[in-house]
């Protein structure tokens, strides 16, 4: 049997946790878990360890996109063959990680992102075009459709991983990281997944992060094309 993980970037997100442990649990019982205590001021750290996970600490907040990169180290450092990208608050279900692994074998993909474009009805306004336009860019830079670019829903090949270099370390990681692996040749598709919106507080700042993006947009710009298949 494959080796499967799920990586969850983690900053001050105990009060959640714990719940979703427990149902990445429930439904992929075998499942290796790793949660980057991405140097949070709570119990984040405490309640991932008494729920079985695997805790990598940062000692300081460094970033969604570091926290990612220290995810992906030990899905490597493990040996794991497939792992999972999900938020630490409960915004992805782990009741659809299976419809990401179905996409994976049926599409014979490398990377699988969570697409939430096809159900938008509880979707902010602002949100909605926001994602359509940046998804927009990302997949014109990546030379393949993504449909929601912005998911940190997905589901990556680790192998795929190895040796990647990232410049980034914020939210605009996640925009490298599909740009980057499909100039390496790897096979990137989508499968659907929900909106789920609770009363967590979105640590995005729609003015610095929106900056980040456009900065990574004029670097992937002026890079050279990866033409060598890592896949």
């Amino acid at each position: 049997m494959p080796g499967f993980g799920v990586i969850l970037p983690a900053f001050n997100a105990a009060r959640h946790l714990e719940a979703v442990i427990a149902e990445i649990r429930l439904r992929a019982p075998h499942v290796r878990v790793a949660v980057v205590d991405d140097g949070s001021a709570d119990a984040t750290g405490d309640v991932a360890r008494r729920a079985g996970a695997d805790v990598l600490v940062h000692p300081q907040n460094r970033g969604k996109g570091a926290a990612l990169a220290t995810g992906f180290a030990w899905a490597l450092a493990e040996g794991l063959d497939w792992v999972y990208t999900m938020d630490a608050d409960g915004q992805h279900l782990p009741a659809e990680m299976s419809g990401l692994r179905v996409a994976a074998e049926r599409g014979a993909l490398d990377v699988v992102v969570g697409n939430r474009m096809d159900r938008t009805v509880d979707m902010p306004w602002l949100r909605k075009r926001t994602n359509e336009f940046t998804s927009w860019v990302v997949s014109s830079l990546a030379g393949v459709r993504i449909p929601d670019s912005q998911n940190g829903y997905r589901l990556f090949r680790v192998a795929c991983l190895r040796g990647l270099r990232l410049r980034t370390t914020r939210y605009d990681t996640e925009s490298e990281i599909l740009v980057r692996l499909a100039r390496r040749g790897c096979r990137i598709g989508s499968a659907a997944t929900s909106t789920v919106y609770g009363d967590q507080k979105s640590s995005i700042n729609p003015f610095i992060d929106t900056g980040r993006f456009f900065r990574l947009v004029f670097v992937l710009l002026a890079s050279r094309r990866e033409t060598t298949r890592e896949c």
